[in-house]
């Protein structure tokens, strides 16, 4: 069994100007910093600059190694008219093989559907690169009245049902992670066959 952390790569979709994205992620980051089975590397990409052509630049080059260390993903999304947003798009197809037979969780925010129409989405997208994305999702509805910008949830009751939320989450992550970490070891993923 290795005793090594879980290397958990939290990618923080939005890069909107004036986002609420990094408070929500603050908030997960925040939640699983307090979990011992994870290393958790933030990749914010309003920090990063990828290409539109898919390659070619630094960041895009670490990006991709980031993805390809993890054992686990996090996606903090957010919803835009009724999907998730160009950015992340991008950043999952400047990346491939470092996807596959990985873990892919959920923490959504939006609207009244709270992003959960973006997870829907992106759970076809990372389907067909070989990603295993989970069922448990956190989502936030309208998390304006709820959340501060330092991602603190500001309603007790919401604060309580989150944070069970996202420990439910991070419970099944840890497990799939754990358990493709040790598959991969053992007999590496072949894309093509």
């Amino acid at each position: 069994m290795n005793d090594q952390p879980l290397r958990l790569a939290l990618i923080i979709a939005s890069t909107r100007r004036g986002r609420f994205g990094a408070a929500i992620g603050r908030w997960a980051a925040g939640v699983a910093a307090g979990r011992p089975e994870f290393a958790v590397d933030v990749l914010d990409l309003a920090e990063l600059h990828l290409p539109a052509d898919l390659g070619g630049s630094a960041d895009a080059a670490e990006f991709a190694g980031r993805i390809g260390d993890a054992d686990a993903i996090l996606v903090v999304t957010c919803e835009y008219n009724h999907g998730y947003p160009a950015s992340l798009k991008l950043a999952i197809d400047t990346v491939r093989d470092e996807w596959a037979a990985k873990p892919v969780a959920f923490v959504s925010y939006g609207g009244l559907a709270g992003g959960l129409r973006a997870v829907e989405q992106l759970r076809q997208v990372l389907a067909e690169l070989h990603a295993v994305t989970l069922r448990d999702t956190v989502s936030f509805h309208s998390p304006h009245d709820h959340v501060d910008r330092d991602g603190r949830v500001t309603d007790p009751a919401l604060a309580k049902s989150a944070e069970a939320a996202a420990h439910v989450l991070f419970d099944r992550l840890a497990w799939w992670a754990s358990a493709l970490r040790a598959a991969r070891t053992a007999r590496p993923y072949a894309l093509t066959g």
